[in-house]
């Protein structure tokens, strides 16, 4: 299937904040790729630095739209679905639209496209919810989600597994620069609250979650692509930085060793949608070579050099 000639991939939502760092990647690699995506967030430009390569094709439309899949579900030996309403507060904020998008629609393309091409599909780890203290979760973890966002992930995964071509990456909290940039991610809301407002007032401060830089989701998936029969033999795969298992207030300490005139203030008056509070092992994914190459640090400099440059008031989902 990923051998003998151009490797078509098809990516929906790859003008998103992942997407557009898988796209660039995927297209210096010398697939084929085809972008769909209806430029929600009215991001026409994430793309503009790769409009130049021939192997790019990209197609303005709704994956929830009937003629998406009779035009493009069979055409591709791989699919990687990463159109999505991301995240709790999203999905709060327009329910319907939420559940067409991040459950109605992939379980479309996954009952639709043959059994012979390949999915990668990002899920979340926020499925793992809360965990007691001192426990590592694991693949073989029991799921807990609590919000729209984890339920629905998990429903779309459950049907991925159906599948022998199918792989899961449970995606920790992704940060970092991306031409679709978003700043409502912790730890790119968390820098620029702290750039712009020198105090950060914390919520469950003490709930630990995994993070993960936008660029090694890409590789990732990257690394898949190369030899996805070595990662098919296991399907789910935690993916997010083993250094960055991390409380909120260490989270906000990082931040604050790059700011030395911050303040921190931890209050309890409001909660993670989420409700997340977990350590993550990424030990499977890890042992197949995967290994992350930028850190937290790495990530937290990058955001201070953007947000001093550009107002990102208006980056985000919600």
């Amino acid at each position: 299937m990923l051998q003998g000639g151009p490797v078509k991939i098809l990516v929906t939502g790859g003008a998103g904040y992942i997407g557009s760092i898988l796209t660039d990647s995927l297209l210096k690699a010398n697939y084929q790729v085809t972008v769909v995506d209806n430029f929600y967030y009215k991001q026409f430009s994430a793309l503009n630095h790769l409009l130049h390569y021939k192997n790019l094709e990209i197609v303005d439309m709704d994956v929830r739209n009937p003629n998406f899949l009779n035009t493009f579900s069979s055409k591709f030996d791989c699919v990687i679905p990463l159109a999505a309403i991301v995240g709790a507060p999203a999905c709060n904020k327009n329910p319907a639209l939420a559940h067409e998008t991040n459950l109605e629609a992939p379980m479309k393309i996954l009952q639709s496209i043959s059994k012979d091409q390949l999915v990668i599909m990002p899920t979340t780890n926020s499925a793992y919810g809360t965990t007691p203290p001192g426990i590592i979760t694991t693949e073989q973890s029991p799921l807990n989600p609590l919000s729209q966002y984890a339920k629905e992930k998990v429903l779309v995964e459950n049907e991925l597994l159906k599948r022998k071509n199918s792989v899961s990456l449970r995606l920790a909290t992704v940060f970092g620069l991306s031409p679709r940039m978003r700043i409502d991610l912790l730890v790119n809301d968390l820098t620029y609250r702290a750039l712009k407002d020198k105090v950060l007032v914390l919520f469950s401060a003490r709930a630990r979650r995994n993070y993960i830089h936008v660029r090694d989701v890409s590789n990732a998936i990257s690394l898949i692509l190369k030899d996805p029969d070595r990662f098919l033999k296991h399907q789910i795969f935690n993916l997010g930085n083993t250094s960055a298992n991390l409380t909120k207030m260490e989270l906000a300490l990082r931040i604050k060793s790059k700011m030395k005139d911050l303040i921190i203030i931890e209050e309890n008056v409001a909660e993670d949608p989420d409700q997340r509070d977990y350590i993550v092992s990424n030990e499977r994914i890890e042992n197949l070579g995967f290994e992350c190459e930028f850190s937290l640090d790495d990530g937290i400099d990058e955001l201070i050099k953007f947000y001093r440059l550009i107002p990102a008031f208006n980056f985000g989902n919600v």
